[in-house]
């Protein structure tokens, strides 16, 4: 089968900050590429944390972004959009399937009002928390 006919692998992906990687996130990882080939992490610029965490990162995006991308079962770590809400990166990536944190409310709002306005049908799932009273994002909802 050349390339042209090769079927183009089941895109998933997950948002987050990933301010030094833990067994939360190897736990969503490992999660969200059971609903597809390639997970892709979108990893929040530092101006993600402030906004939604109101807090400046230990590590910077750069760092967050190599650290990502080492994990076992990430495809891809690509550093989300600098203007909030715009979602550029989805309209990039294309992805077939979202998975959201389970504490990930906010962000769900937001994504079903986008999905909504650009007309995509792309499904979210909300992943099972992993040890949530130690491995937990401070997000406010």
């Amino acid at each position: 089968m050349d390339n042209l006919t090769k079927p183009r692998k089941k895109r998933v992906v997950v948002f987050g900050i990933f301010d030094g990687v833990h067994k939360g996130h190897r736990s969503l990882f490992s999660q969200a590429k059971q609903h597809g080939d390639e997970l892709i992490v979108i990893v929040g610029r530092d101006s993600s944390s402030i906004q939604w965490k109101e807090k400046k990162p230990k590590h910077n995006e750069k760092e967050r972004l190599k650290l990502v991308s080492k994990e076992l079962g990430v495809d891809l770590a690509v550093l989300g959009d600098e203007e909030q809400s715009s979602y550029k990166v989805l309209e990039e990536l294309s992805p077939d399937v979202i998975c959201l944190g389970y504490d990930q409310d906010s962000l769900e709002q937001d994504l079903i009002l986008w999905l909504a306005q650009k007309g995509k049908k792309t499904p979210l799932f909300r992943l099972q928390p992993f040890e949530p009273s130690v491995y937990h994002n401070s997000f406010r909802a």
